[in-house]
Formats: C-alpha cells, structure tokens, sequence
C-alpha cells in the first residue's frame, strides 16, 4: 500500500468465515517504491457495530472509500432503524467502486441476522462472496497457510492464531509486507479490534 495516488504494490490481508463469526487481519507496512513509508499504516476499519473491512490499495482512495461506507451505513440505519445487512454493504460498496476510481481491494465481513459472511471487492466494483479470501502482494504466502490451516468448522478463538500465522508467513516472504499486526473478529457480541499487546500473547501461545 503507497500513500500516493500511484499504484500499489504491497499489502496483505486476510479474512475468514469461523462457525461463529469471522476473523479479519493485516499487517501495517505501507510502502513507496522500495522505499517503507509509514511502519503503523492502518489497514484494518470497522463499519458498523459487526461489520468490519480491510483494505490494499492508494492510502487516500482507500480512507476516502471506508469514509463514505461508514456513512452510508450510519444514514440507512437513520432512515430504516435497523442494521444493514453484510450482502448490502456489499453491493453498497461495489456500487461505489464502480463509480471511482478508488484503486482499492477490499474484504469486507460480519454478521448480521444470516450470520456470518465474508465478501471480497476489486477495484472494478466486482464482488464475490467467500468463506476465506486474501489480497495484496503477500497474498500467496498467506494462501499458503490458508490452505493448510483454515476450516469451516474453527471457532473465532481459534481463528486468531490462523490468521496470524498466515500474516506471519507474508510478513517473512514479501518486502512490501511486514513491521506488525491488526486483528479483529467479529461475532453476534460485537466487533473486537485487538490490542498490540494482546496480539503478542495469542502469538506466544501458538
């Protein structure tokens, strides 16, 4: 992820579906060129009380676009008094991709009254729905651990350790990815976005 409006190269994020809610993570290198620009890019946002996204893409597309959805979101609950559903926020946020150029991909996840699920959206406005997706220049690493570790049937709780395992291996393999981590998981409670320090104890207990 560069902060400038030229075309990015790094980043990797991953998002998955558990039997009880779901699991988003990044790490936090935005880069210009060869060049780290910012150690602490925050990559990961939360949208609603349990939907959150995460993004790779231009810095400025990528705050402007998570702008616009948040208050989408806050302007249809004004309106309907209820919750927008995650396929909405979807087609919402592919809408506005079409209408960019936001040069941004996204995953976006939560629950709501179908439970948990999980989309992914290109800068093109297309979006698919998935159990478990990642995006960025890291990605196939992330994949990697993905393939090997994910399943339906794990709990957030367990989710936590995949996801930064399979953050851990971009972290290792991809110069545009790296310095820390941003986790959440979202389940009918709420959305919970981890602390540094609790990040540093479900590391040491894998």
């Amino acid at each position: 992820m560069k902060p400038t409006d030229k075309d990015v190269k790094g980043t990797t994020t991953v998002g998955f579906v558990c039997k009880d809610g779901v699991v988003i993570a990044t790490e936090t290198r935005a880069t210009m060129g060869g060049l780290v620009a910012n150690k602490g890019a925050d990559k990961l946002f939360q949208l609603d009380d349990k939907i959150g996204a995460t993004i790779a893409g231009t810095v400025s597309h990528a705050q402007s676009l998570m702008d616009v959805i948040k208050a989408e979101i806050a302007l249809y609950k004004l309106r309907n008094e209820k919750d927008m559903s995650i396929d909405a926020v979807a087609v919402l946020t592919s809408n506005i991709l079409k209408s960019g150029p936001y040069y941004v991909q996204t995953i976006i996840g939560g629950v709501d009254q179908n439970g948990p699920k999980l989309y992914s959206l290109d800068p093109s406005g297309s979006y698919m729905e998935d159990k478990c997706t990642s995006t960025g220049s890291g990605s196939p690493y992330a994949f990697g651990v993905l393939e090997d570790r994910y399943n339906e049937d794990l709990t957030v709780e367990e989710g936590k350790k995949v996801a930064i395992k399979a953050i851990t291996s971009a972290m290792e393999r991809d110069v545009y990815s790296g310095n820390s981590y941003r986790l959440a998981t979202i389940t009918e409670k709420g959305m919970k976005i981890y602390t540094p320090e609790e990040i540093a104890e479900i590391k040491e207990d894998m």
